[in-house]
């Protein structure tokens, strides 16, 4: 009698477990993260990273920026589409594995975070500086995750 008690509460237990798991995230993904980076991530990576530069030519040095509050609109929104990439990135179904996508998703989130930031205070050098943060968070990231082309 004693162990049908001992299974019984067991049992019970168990049951009130199961009973409080919280249900899943309503997520529903849209796109595969091909999608993700050949449409929102390189449109945002190329008004960010076209934002800001200098060309030096026969006429001498060219410095281009945004001029005015709706251009760095533009550079800030971009910053903040490359942030919420790294966090659809690591969302279930999409995150290729638990460690170094994780690991690159974040920095990527952190980089567009800084790139936001860089926007919002209206600094080119800084635009600039957290460009070739983005760009190297990619590269490494294409490097493990993009299979050589045949």
């Amino acid at each position: 009698m004693r162990m049908v008690s001992v299974l019984s509460g067991a049992l019970c237990l168990a049951v009130a477990g199961c009973a409080q798991q919280p249900d899943p995230p309503p997520y529903k993904p849209t796109a595969t993260v091909l999608q993700i980076m050949e449409g929102p991530v390189a449109h945002a990576a190329e008004v960010y990273w076209g934002s800001v530069s200098t060309i030096v030519d026969k006429d001498g040095i060219h410095e281009n920026f945004p001029q005015n509050d709706e251009e760095w609109e533009a550079v800030w929104s971009s910053g903040i589409a490359i942030s919420e990439a790294g966090n659809s990135m690591m969302m279930s179904g999409r995150a290729k594995d638990n460690d170094e996508w994780m690991r690159l998703s974040a920095l990527l989130v952190d980089a567009g975070t800084e790139a936001a930031a860089a926007a919002e205070g209206k600094d080119p050098e800084k635009v600039l500086e957290v460009g070739e943060r983005v760009y190297n968070v990619c590269t490494e990231c294409h490097m493990k995750y993009i299979p050589e082309q045949e």
